[in-house]
């Protein structure tokens, strides 16, 4: 096996391969999924080795109930090639694992304090992504250029002077139609009041647990705002609390409700198990 799989015991009977699915993607593009639902184990093959070691991150906790070993034949190592990240998309393994954990907690899952901890701790250690860090840095130059002029960044601004810029982001977004064309949490981030926290938070990896909270609220905040404000769309996915799965994975049958669904629903109790 290589470094992009990870061997999964110890599932509940509750657990389907659609569930067993979900919960990954959260960790980045799978490519299959070999699910034996008798002997309660899986292997799950990833796109890049490093969603399979966001995966590992969650080894010791539960799903649905039963407690999860989570293992790999070698170590998968992070890889930082450099390369641009595409035009109005990141790939969510590309993502600090400390905002990947926020998307989970978004989404309804619970996530135990050590889990969040094994996430702050691989985010100091790797550091990160130059992927990363470039689409948040274009995007947040790009916005503050739309609604601000040259040279000026949103988050930036809507902290230097909240109230004047967010009313003149909030003008000019009708004129453009930013917010619509920018369907992904991160553009709409920025663009709040709390943009520059949020910079800071997915270009840092000094926080703490309790900010991984805080960001959490903030994603499913925001998406409920926006699913109550505006017609439904097609999301880009980036940043959502609800990442989109590849229809290249053979195994999605259908795609996964968005964390406004969950949140409308008062929390996916049924279908979002605690990981502690």
């Amino acid at each position: 096996m290589s470094a992009y799989t990870i061997h999964v015991s110890g599932i509940s009977d509750a657990t389907t391969e659609q569930h067993l699915t979900d919960f990954f993607t959260f960790c980045g593009k799978i490519t299959s999924v070999e699910y034996d639902r008798e002997k309660h184990t899986a292997t799950i093959h990833f796109e890049k080795p490093s969603a399979a070691k966001t995966a590992l991150m969650l080894n010791g906790g539960t799903l649905d109930g039963a407690h999860l070993t989570i293992t790999s034949d070698q170590e998968p190592q992070d890889k930082d090639d450099g390369a641009p990240h595409h035009e109005g998309h990141i790939d969510q393994a590309d993502k600090p694992r400390a905002g990947i954990a926020a998307e989970y907690l978004a989404k309804g899952y619970q996530l135990s304090d050590q889990i969040l901890q094994r996430a702050i701790e691989l985010d100091q250690q790797r550091g990160i992504s130059s992927r990363f860090l470039s689409y948040i840095q274009s995007l947040d130059a790009k916005l503050g250029e739309k609604t601000l002029g040259p040279e000026k960044t949103i988050s930036g601004k809507v902290q230097e002077t909240l109230a004047t810029a967010t009313q003149q982001a909030k003008a000019v977004d009708e004129q453009k139609g930013i917010t619509k064309t920018a369907s992904d949490y991160y553009a709409r981030a920025l663009s709040s009041p709390f943009g520059q926290k949020v910079k800071s938070f997915y270009t840092s990896t000094s926080k703490q647990v309790l900010d991984i909270h805080e960001e959490a609220r903030r994603i499913a905040e925001t998406h409920k705002q926006s699913a109550s404000s505006a017609p439904t769309a097609t999301s880009a996915g980036v940043g959502s609390a609800a990442p989109p799965i590849s229809p290249d994975v053979h195994t999605v049958a259908t795609t996964p409700a968005t964390n406004a669904d969950a949140t409308a629903s008062g929390g996916k109790t049924a279908e979002a198990p605690t990981v502690v």
